[in-house]
């Protein structure tokens, strides 16, 4: 073999190893970039053994989704008599339903029925969440079981999500023509959302998440009430995304801000941002009557 020879060979044995790098390092970034994106998304906190001790008030109840994964709730029955509406709501990526158990129970004791979900992975559920698609089906079972097991008007239905659960409601409301929607700490989307968290990551790359979360989007095809209400200001998502999403939505909707209520708008306020909610719910059906 002449030296021209060799020269040529290890040249493209070069070119041959360079590439090979480069694909392994391609493959190592896009699975390392969806390990971050799940970490981030999902943080369920599980129940492992027997049943917790419920809320005064709560109903277990067991829901079965289409992909035959059995997904535990409670349902709280307002004692007022005939609910105004039922609510269903979806808490953020963190702990379960025992986190917002009061939630609910302040919500019963204004008159409406409530249905608290844990997606899966959380709490009691089985599976695991992956993505905004196992999430989707999470909701949908949930109004299913609303409808079709409570016997509930989906007019009647409010859907009600803080932080990751305003996605789920949205899409919900999105598929299936509701009373009302509420959206409290909620984001636009998640390419928005990696713009704030991950500020070194070019814009073009956030294709490779496996997740879009394209709530404004939706919002723009939405045409029930939609109430969104963030605090100010909100060290886990930026009060502007509220903003985004109402330039979104369509009428009827309402914008509340409130200066030092963090992420946790409920907890934060109690009672008198409850009262807000309650006017808005009330103030929805009426209207549609």
């Amino acid at each position: 073999m002449t030296i021209a020879t060799k020269s040529k060979a290890i040249t493209r044995e070069r070119v041959i190893g360079i590439a090979f790098g480069l694909i392994v390092a391609s493959f190592a970034f896009v699975f390392g970039l969806r390990w971050l994106e799940a970490a981030m998304t999902f943080h369920p906190t599980r129940i492992a053994g027997g049943a917790v001790s419920r809320p005064a008030g709560a109903e277990d109840v067991w829901i079965t989704t289409r992909d035959n994964v059995r997904l535990h709730a409670w349902f709280f029955k307002n004692d007022r008599g005939p609910s105004v509406a039922t609510v269903i709501y979806f808490h953020g990526n963190g702990g379960n339903i025992t986190n917002v158990g009061w939630v609910a129970e302040s919500l019963a004791a204004r008159g409406f029925d409530t249905l608290l979900l844990d997606y899966r992975g959380y709490g009691q559920s089985e599976g695991a969440s992956r993505d905004e698609n196992t999430l989707y089906a999470d909701g949908d079972a949930a109004l299913d079981y609303i409808i079709s097991q409570r016997g509930v008007d989906a007019a009647q239905v409010v859907l009600y999500g803080q932080s990751l659960g305003t996605v789920v409601a949205t899409e919900l409301a999105l598929r299936h023509r509701c009373g009302a929607l509420i959206l409290e700490s909620g984001f636009s989307s998640a390419a928005s959302v990696a713009s704030h968290a991950l500020p070194w990551l070019p814009n073009w790359l956030h294709f490779i998440g496996r997740n879009r979360f394209e709530s404004a989007e939706k919002l723009k095809r939405i045409t029930i009430p939609v109430l969104i209400t963030h605090g100010e200001p909100d060290p886990v998502l930026p009060t502007e995304e509220a903003h985004t999403l109402f330039a979104a939505a369509n009428d009827p909707k309402k914008l509340l801000i409130f200066r030092g209520a963090g992420h946790n708008v409920f907890g934060s306020l109690g009672d008198s941002y409850l009262d807000q909610i309650e006017q808005f719910i009330r103030g929805a059906l009426a209207d549609q009557k």
